[in-house]
């Protein structure tokens, strides 16, 4: 159990002030004027022409996917290489399990690399 019941009542009261105080002190401050250009889109100042429902190539979102892949799979790889470079670690976990686990997750991305290869996702047009 904890002994130190009001330590964690206060940081839990402080973290629900710190999370609740910009919610209040904006209803203090904001303005409360509705403009005209309220539901306009802001575009540097300028006023917007033509709709805003342009048809764009699908090619941009498909490139983002692939690039939010790739990020958090790096994110995934590199502590545990750091982990795997320690001598230590070689010696007390089975490295060549650790090192087919890691090849099995690069394998799988690289499938998806191929799929989106073969579906022609890095052709430019």
């Amino acid at each position: 159990m904890l002994p130190h019941y009001g330590t964690v009542l206060a940081l839990l009261l402080v973290g629900v002030l710190f999370g609740a105080a910009p919610l209040i002190i904006n209803r203090f401050i904001a303005p409360r004027t509705q403009g005209k250009f309220r539901n306009e889109a802001y575009e540097s100042g300028m006023l917007p022409v033509g709709g805003a429902w342009v048809k764009f190539g699908i090619a941009y979102y498909l490139f983002a996917l692939i690039f939010v892949a790739f990020d958090v799979d790096v994110v995934f790889l590199f502590p545990v290489l750091l982990v795997y470079n320690d001598p230590g670690f070689a010696a007390a976990n089975g490295a060549w399990r650790d090192f087919t686990e890691i090849s099995i997750f690069v394998g799988i991305l690289s499938l998806a690399i191929i799929y989106a290869y073969r579906k022609g996702v890095f052709r430019w047009q």
